[in-house]
């Protein structure tokens, strides 16, 4: 008796495959898996297509996605936070006062990106600063960031 491959053979074999991921540490199963389901669909549209035809097509699919991912889908989803960086990182950042007069002496900064994964701090200023000043961080001090006022000049210094 001849075995012969169905549709549903392809989407079990894909679903089993996405389901695998759960278990393998690497992120390829899944690729295979997509292309598994894809060439299920493509045989129960064109079921002329033969054993050797759903193989090669599964193998193309397959490798198509992973290529996809890692070309295009995968760096649109890129961390532009710096949590986790070093204090070199943190470093430089440049943000806007928008309160002062905190207890402490303290001012809170919101900085257009995260800086140790959040955009606001309360921060320690070394010179006198409004609302609406840009500051730039220059040390970390226990859990505040020391800034200074950012003046165009250090702008044109790092150009």
């Amino acid at each position: 008796m001849e075995f012969v491959l169905e549709p549903w053979h392809w989407f079990v074999l894909g679903v089993l495959l996405i389901l695998s991921e759960l278990l393998l540490p690497a992120f390829a199963a899944l690729w295979f898996g997509i292309g598994a389901i894809m060439v299920g669909v493509l045989y129960f549209l064109f079921p002329m297509m033969g054993t050797t035809t759903q193989f090669v097509t599964w193998i193309i699919l397959s490798v198509l996605c992973t290529i996809a991912w890692f070309k295009f889908i995968k760096p649109l989803s890129t961390d532009r936070t710096k949590a986790g960086l070093s204090r070199e990182a943190t470093i430089g950042q440049v943000g806007m006062v928008i309160q002062t007069n905190l207890e402490h002496e303290q001012i809170k900064v919101r900085f257009p990106m995260p800086v140790l994964g959040s955009d606001e701090w309360n921060c320690r200023s070394l010179s006198a600063v409004q609302v609406g000043d840009r500051v730039r961080v220059v040390d970390i001090l226990g859990n505040d960031l020391v800034v200074q006022l950012h003046n165009q000049t250090d702008n044109e210094k790092s150009e």
